[in-house]
Order: structure tokens, then sequence, then C-alpha cells
């Protein structure tokens, strides 16, 4: 099977952790044991990653820095993002599957202009912030910030791709048997001039869940798999009664009340998938990509899941 495998940017850094190198090397030594697996147990693999805590340190280093007239813009800072995360899933499957080349991307995608994402930011980035904090930062670098689990965080736009420019180099990557990294924190965004056809940088981080959608339907894959830090889909979520999904169609994760800054996205990007392509979606924990690939843990999506099975 063709596989596209997309990392959540809290299954690298996990919420409430510090942002040290090392700690991102843990995790991402073992994200690197997980999606071997799915490469010795015989399947393609195209692996995606977010990079909201990343991308939002490197905001905060860059904000805080005197010898800047202005802060580097979201799109650039996505791009050094692609490169560091980029680097260390490499050297960790390397390691693994010795007889495999494996090349990561910087990868750009195209946004559209009116999108109305960039009226309604979404996208968490940076850390968590008590709400005296976010007061200082909303007024004094005109952040918006949005409740998150049990802090604010900012929150920027978040628009859909509507086109991933280095598709045909991992068309290329992928027949001569390579595994490929790419569209890091959904790709570096990019606007179209209509007048005059350029592309400039977009103040946003796109979607990494709708690009890895989009990335797997292009690609032909037979199954989407977005890997997490929880381990299913939830029904009831943030009640005190939540209940785990372990079979889904798209419509039953349409009727979820999902939260638009995390599981929302995710949800939405494997109905797509499944409805477009017919194959198949899984959400589920990264330490278990091949489970959650076979069904064995997480949530699977299906076109036609006869009797989906929700556990009380």
């Amino acid at each position: 099977m063709r596989v596209v495998a997309a990392l959540g940017g809290n299954a690298l850094l996990r919420r409430g952790e510090h942002p040290d190198a090392e700690i991102q090397l843990r995790h991402v030594h073992e994200a690197g044991l997980a999606l071997a697996e799915l490469v010795l147990a015989g399947h393609e693999l195209v692996v995606t990653h977010g990079n909201g805590p990343q991308v939002g340190l490197l905001a905060l280093e860059s904000a805080a820095d005197a010898d800047l007239t202005a802060p580097y813009p979201l799109d650039l800072l996505g791009a050094e993002t692609q490169g560091l995360i980029g680097s260390l899933l490499v050297r960790e499957l390397r390691d693994r599957l010795r007889d495999r080349e494996v090349a990561a991307l910087v990868t750009h995608v195209e946004v559209a202009a009116d999108d109305p994402a960039f009226r309604h930011p979404t996208k968490f980035i940076g850390p968590q912030y008590r709400p005296e904090q976010a007061q200082r930062l909303a007024t004094a670098r005109g952040w918006t910030l949005a409740a998150d689990g049990d802090g604010l965080r900012r929150a920027v736009p978040s628009p859909a791709p509507v086109r991933v420019l280095e598709l045909p180099v991992v068309r290329t990557l992928l027949a001569a048997g390579d595994v490929v990294v790419c569209a890091g924190g959904g790709g570096v965004p990019l606007l179209r001039d209509p007048a005059t056809d350029r592309l400039r940088g977009a103040e946003a981080v796109v979607d990494k869940d709708l690009t890895a959608a989009l990335l797997a339907e292009l690609l032909d894959a037979d199954a989407l798999l977005i890997l997490t830090d929880v381990t299913h889909v939830y029904r009831r979520f943030g009640s005190g009664d939540p209940g785990p999904l372990t079979r889904a169609t798209p419509a039953d994760l349409r009727s979820l009340d999902l939260p638009e800054g995390s599981m929302g996205p995710k949800a939405e990007a494997a109905a797509r998938f499944v409805e477009r392509t017919g194959g198949l979606a899984g959400i589920g924990p990264l330490d278990d990509a091949l489970g959650v690939l076979l069904g064995t843990v997480g949530t699977l999506v299906r076109a036609n899941d006869p009797v989906p099975v929700m556990d009380a």
C-alpha cells in the first residue's frame, strides 16, 4: 500500500513540555521506530509533519530579537521548521531503513488570498500562556490568542492548500522507491499575484492535515494516517464522559463537535480523503502507526463502514 502519514506537531513536542532540542530528539526517535515499521511491513511511505510548537518558538525568538527591525514572517519560519524537523526524521529513518533512500523536501503550497481563514485565525502555534501573559502579548504584538486546553495560545490563519508545488518531485522520488518527508507544517504558504503571476509568502500556517489529505489524493495513496498524541477521535469531546470511536464514516466525523484548532481539521482531512478516493484513513497514536493502519488502535475511517463501533 502507498501510505501518507501525517505527524502532529504535538506528537514531537507534547503539551506542557519545554521546547528543548533533547526532548524533541527523543520524540523523533520514537516516531522513527513507528514509521519504519510501516516500511518494513512492505508499504510505500510519505511523511508529513506539523510544526505548531516549533514555528511558535521561532516566532517568539524573532519577535524578541532587538537586532531585527521586524520579526521574520511566518512563511519563512515555516520553511525553517521544515528543514529542522525534516532533518531529524531523515536521520532516524535512515538508521532503521539501511537499504532505502530517505529524502526531506522543503515544500511550497499555494493558498487562496480570499480564503476565509485569513479573517478567522484558528491554528495554534507556540506555548500556552496564562491570561495575564496573553493579554500583554495581544496588546504589545497584535496577536490573536485563544483558549487551548488549560491556557491560551497564539492563533494564526490556517488557509486550505490549493496546490502542492513540488508534487512532481515527490512522485519521482516515490517511483524510485524512496521514503519522502515533505509538506512539513502544511508547506510554505504562498499567494499568487493575479496581475504578475508571481508568488509571495503568506502570513499563515497552512493546515497540515488538509495538505496531507490533498497530497495523499494526488499521489493515489491507499491510506492516510493522521498520527498524534491521542488514541482516538472522541464523541462528547471535552465533557466528563468522552467516548472513543474505533470505526467511523466521514458523516460520523462531521456530526461531531470537534475543536477547530486541533482535532477538527484532522477529522475533516480524514473525511475528505475517504470521500474523494474511497481509500481508508486512520487517526490515532504515533507510537503505533502500523496498528492505526490495521485498525487495531485509533479511529479507522471508511466510506461505508457498516456499523460504526462506538465504545462507551
